[in-house]
This record gives structure tokens, C-alpha cells and sequence, in this order.
């Protein structure tokens, strides 16, 4: 891996919504089309780590074979992944996340699984970190933001984004602009919208949701450049 003077790439995506079930998932008869097609991203644009920010699985009701599935998928991706366990998949006693071996992939860091709440990677100089869903109940996803100890700080969080002084259209795990400056990140990877968008002021913290492979159609692509600047596009997937 390269040293913290060079770039490093992101892939940062989320709502894949794995499941089983043909008739509950995005994507028809092959549930894993969402990862698959998001970690083939990752290897086809280089990127040095995939972020994978919440609802991974449509639910904790998840067989065996697919599961065995997903561990297949992640690895081959062979590089490091970050998830944050989410709404649909939180950590509960029965989580997909704690069976299954998903729990076993030295490369996987399950945020409130393998890891606590931030994993560092002394190579880059660079620390990830977020609060995952650990049951159904409300949560504010971006409490106690955590104080910079590395060149490169970058937050994840699983929630829905209100526009400061607007009124809240849901009332559960709402983010919003001044807790998302509190971050101080140099990336605030968002998930929970199906959609991409980004959000916050934009005065300090690039916050980004990547919006879900089915609908969205793309992944952010994020670029922490050695000389400081932070550059994030949207990538198109690889439907073919």
C-alpha cells in the first residue's frame, strides 16, 4: 500500500440491500447484484478502500447461501472494506453481520463488529469512523463526533439529512448541517437516500450521500489528494 504522500481513491457506496428473497429485492433473481457490481467498481478504478455506509443487507433475515455468497464477493475484492451497519441491518443478537464469516474476513472491518467505532490504517495516515445502528430504535448518527488523530479523517453515517430549521419530514436518525460541520471530516460518507446528493453547506465538510446502486446507478469516487484537496465525482456502474 502507498505511503500518506500519495492520493488515495474511495469508493464510497450503500442501500445495496441484499437479500434473498426475488420478490423483496432491487434486483430480481440475483440479490447480490448491488455488491457485485459496486466491488467490481472498486477493482476497475483502483480504488485503496471501499466504504460501504449502511443497509448493506435489506434485512437480518438473510439465508446461509447467500450469505456465503456476499463472503465470496468481498473475498475477491481484495482490498481493505469499511461497513457501517445500518437501519435494515443493524446489530442486533441474530445480525447478518455477527454469522455466517462475514466477521472472519481479515480485509472486512464491520464497524461495532471487528472494530469499535473508528478503524485506522497507519499507511495512509488515515482514520475512518462512524456510529453504527445497533438495534430498530432512533439514533443521532453523527453524536459525539470523534477528534482528528490522523492526516486524514473520514466520517460515515447512516441517517436522513434535514436542512437546519426545516421542519423534520421523519423523525429518526435525523443529521443535520451543524453536526455535520462538528465532524471536521475531510469526507462525510452518507447513506440512508436512495438517491445521490450532496448536503450540508458545504462551507467546510464535503458531505455526500452515494445514493443505492439500483437507482442511483453510480458510486462516488473520492480522491484525498496528497497536496490537501478533496475531490469526489459520481462514477457510473457497470451494468453490462
Amino acid at each position: 500500500m502507498a505511503s500518506c504522500s500519495t492520493d488515495i481513491v474511495l469508493l464510497h457506496s450503500s442501500d445495496l440491500h441484499v437479500d434473498d428473497d426475488p420478490h423483496q429485492g432491487p434486483y430480481g433473481q440475483d440479490g447480490t447484484t448491488g455488491l457485485r457490481l459496486v466491488l467490481n467498481a472498486a477493482k476497475a478504478h483502483h480504488a485503496d478502500y471501499v466504504l460501504l455506509v449502511g443497509d448493506i443487507f435489506d434485512s437480518n433475515r438473510q439465508s446461509a447461501a447467500i450469505i456465503e455468497q456476499c463472503v465470496a464477493l468481498l473475498n475477491d475484492v481484495a482490498r481493505p472494506v469499511i461497513v457501517l451497519p445500518g437501519n435494515h441491518d443493524p446489530l442486533t443478537p441474530d445480525s447478518v453481520w455477527r454469522r455466517g464469516g462475514l466477521n472472519q474476513l481479515a480485509h472486512v472491518h464491520i464497524i461495532g463488529v471487528t472494530d469499535d467505532l473508528t478503524v485506522r490504517f497507519r499507511a495512509h495516515d488515515l482514520e475512518i469512523w462512524g456510529h453504527p445502528h445497533v438495534d430498530y430504535s432512533n439514533m443521532v448518527p453523527l453524536r459525539d463526533p470523534l477528534p482528528r488523530s490522523a492526516r486524514w479523517h473520514v466520517t460515515l453515517a447512516h441517517g436522513h439529512y434535514e436542512d437546519d430549521g426545516v421542519p423534520p419530514l421523519r423523525p429518526s436518525w435525523l443529521i443535520s448541517n451543524a453536526e455535520i460541520e462538528a465532524t471536521r471530516a475531510d469526507y462525510l460518507a452518507l447513506g440512508h437516500w436512495n438517491r445521490a446528493a450532496a448536503v450540508g453547506t458545504g462551507t467546510t465538510v464535503p458531505a455526500y450521500y452515494s445514493g443505492s446502486p439500483d437507482l442511483a446507478k453510480t458510486v462516488n469516487l473520492v480522491r484525498l489528494r496528497a497536496d490537501g484537496v478533496v475531490e469526489v465525482r459520481r462514477q457510473s456502474l457497470d451494468w453490462d
